[in-house]
């Protein structure tokens, strides 16, 4: 295939393994982040000592200071910034942005307060560009020394999902495609409220059956509101669904599980999060979801519960005595 020119938005840990991914296929990548010190460093190491260590960065990824620089001649812009930065990361890269120029973003959350998804909050900014959202079960650790992982690229026209299926396909990086960008974008942030919930449950130590039963029950709560907002209930059942669960509850890798771990084992949330050292994406969207949920009607009972813990409303332990003495009900809701 022809090699692209590309722009990463955003040099956290999965921007990087992204921007590693792209360059050693071969195509021409150019980095860039709102911090100046962290881009300065990127310069000066050729790796991302900091968020992705160990790995050097290939002669076709360059970090750059300037997002016009970034932005410049490239065809494809890939937004790696957190959910709650994607809206200002968008309007800094906007001016530079063309209409033939393919968006992709990869952050999982619903923004606080307008309770939007990613791509709506890209719609509202240019009504007709060309979307594409990439998500599934891959650690940034993982992708950045090349191991074999699977993700999706969602866009409402499959064509475009096609194509950004050619661009990042590798022997090591297998690629699907799918037409429910809803399902995608949901499925990807409201996992991550689940594996606090999973990293909570280990913390006080109650074991596999617990875990099991929380993330059995949280892709069904998660597939009520999907479905409730237009997704496919078989998005769920994939790689942005069940996938990207399984890893983001079981893996040490996971900040917002480690972040639910701590809060387990007693430690208070806002303690807990500033202790990973990372943006836990669970803790807004939590928030965000839980007005979303009251807002749809659509019964949501663990993340209700979570919600209550992280804003220090209930004890995490009540929280489960709560979830397990709810009224009985018949396992299929759908």
């Amino acid at each position: 295939m022809e090699f692209k020119k590309i722009a990463v938005i955003g040099a956290g840990s999965w921007g990087t393994a992204l921007a590693l991914t792209l360059s050693n296929k071969g195509h021409e990548v150019k980095i860039w982040d709102v911090n100046k010190e962290h881009v300065q460093e990127l310069q000066v190491n050729r790796e991302n000592v900091k968020y992705l260590p160990g790995i050097p960065f290939p002669d076709k990824l360059q970090p750059v200071a300037a997002v016009k620089e970034a932005l410049e001649d490239a065809q494809v812009v890939l937004f790696s910034a957190p959910a709650q930065h994607f809206r200002s990361a968008l309007d800094n890269a906007l001016p530079f942005i063309s209409q033939d120029m393919i968006i992709i973003n990869v952050a999982k959350g619903i923004e606080q307060k307008t309770l939007k998804r990613m791509s709506e909050i890209a719609r509202d900014k240019m009504s007709n560009m060309k979307y594409v959202v990439l998500s599934g079960p891959s650690h940034a650790e993982e992708v950045g020394l090349g191991l074999p992982t699977t993700v999706v690229v969602a866009s409402t026209d499959i064509k475009l999902a096609e194509y950004v299926q050619d661009i990042f396909m590798t022997d090591k990086f297998r690629v699907y495609t799918n037409s429910d960008v809803i399902g995608v974008e949901i499925g990807g942030a409201l996992k991550n409220i689940i594996a606090l919930g999973a990293g909570i449950s280990d913390g006080m130590g109650y074991g596999d059956n617990a875990k099991a039963a929380m993330m059995t029950r949280g892709i069904a709560e998660i597939a009520r509101l999907g479905v409730k907002l237009g997704a496919d209930i078989h998005t769920f059942s994939g790689l942005t669904g069940i996938g990207d669960l399984v890893v983001t509850c079981t893996s040490m890798h996971s900040r917002n599980r480690r972040c639910g771990i701590l809060i387990g084992e007693g430690m208070k949330p806002k303690e807990a999060t500033k202790k990973v050292g990372m943006v836990v994406e669970g803790m807004y969207t939590t928030e965000a979801a839980y007005e979303l949920a009251k807002r749809e009607g659509v019964e949501m009972p663990i993340t209700e519960g979570i919600y209550a813990v992280i804003n220090d409303k209930i004890d995490a332990r009540d929280a489960v005595n709560q979830l397990m003495t709810r009224d009985k009900k018949s396992e299929i809701m759908f």
